[in-house]
């Protein structure tokens, strides 16, 4: 059982991670960005590739930052002049791309077979050491990713790009260039999203292209919105309340006959959506939101 809730825990704090990139994003800078999960396997795939290959991993990690903080770099510049919605439907795309390229390049990725075999963090630890080790090792990541986040909401440029998610025409009239602010805040949430797909590769040891489809993304988009949008809190109170609810939904067929495992996953997806909706009806500012606003 401690086994079990170590193991709930690493996932709940990579997904945390993932949601402390979707709040720089979105929370303080108004982007929707619906591909989140591309840079989540951009970062998976470089570490797990050059880890494969006997790169040290403290230098697999920070590739895989910096290969999804690239490649969020072009997709900013081509499409942050956009509309609101018309970047959305982009960074869609940019994912399903990314998925795309994934399963097709088998001399790289082996496709749809994946990437067995991927080396552990802290393998020489063995047992539940190992384990503790990294959700200890995840734990230090999230914290400091989520002091950056902090950071950053409360120095100038964490106004300004709060300046620019409430008036965007305001921002333009003091001679300032948003879509240059936009970029930069799309590289960082993208290069936290890639330490995330990188803690997720070397802890499943096996990764497939199907592991990066969007639910995930709307899984984190989830988080936040139930946790609050814009909060450092929200984004970790979301993410549990997720998974609690994922994990805690899990046991549903012990209680309700005749379901099966296929039918329990699309029970569960239901749960989840009927959750959201909820929040959205009663507490649409999220449970860390402001509580004098409905």
């Amino acid at each position: 059982m401690e086994a079990y809730f170590i193991a709930i825990g690493i996932i709940a704090l990579i997904y945390v991670i993932l949601s402390l990139g979707l709040t720089l994003q979105y929370g303080l800078t108004g982007l929707i960005n619906f591909g989140h999960v591309g840079f989540f396997a951009i970062g998976a795939y470089t570490s797990a590739l050059l880890a494969l290959k006997g790169v040290p991993l403290v230098f697999s990690f920070a590739a895989a930052a910096a290969l999804a903080g690239l490649a969020a770099w072009p997709l900013g510049l081509v499409s942050l002049r956009l509309r609101d919605d018309y970047f959305a439907i982009v960074t869609l795309g940019f994912s399903e791309v990314v998925r795309i390229v994934i399963t097709s390049e088998r001399w790289l990725t082996n496709g749809v077979q994946g990437l067995p075999g991927i080396p552990r963090l802290y393998e020489g630890l063995g047992g539940s050491a190992a384990q503790l080790a990294v959700l200890v090792t995840v734990l230090a990541v999230t914290l400091v990713g989520a002091w950056i986040i902090r950071r950053i909401a409360g120095s100038p440029f964490g106004r300004l790009i709060e300046a620019i998610r409430d008036n965007e025409e305001a921002v333009q009239a003091l001679g300032k260039d948003p879509a240059r602010f936009k970029v930069q805040v799309l590289v960082v949430g993208a290069a936290l999203a890639g330490i995330a797909g990188a803690f997720y590769a070397h802890y499943i040891t096996y990764i497939v292209p199907d592991q990066f489809i969007p639910l995930v993304t709307f899984y984190v988009w989830m988080a936040i919105i139930m946790g609050g949008v814009g909060r450092v809190s929200g984004a970790i109170v979301g993410t549990a309340i997720l998974m609690l609810f994922l994990e805690g939904s899990r046991f549903l067929r012990d209680i309700v006959p005749g379901v099966s495992e296929v039918d329990m996953a699309s029970v569960r997806i239901g749960a989840v959506g009927l959750l959201l909706v909820l929040f959205i009806m009663y507490r649409p500012q999220g449970l860390m939101g402001d509580y004098t606003k409905r």
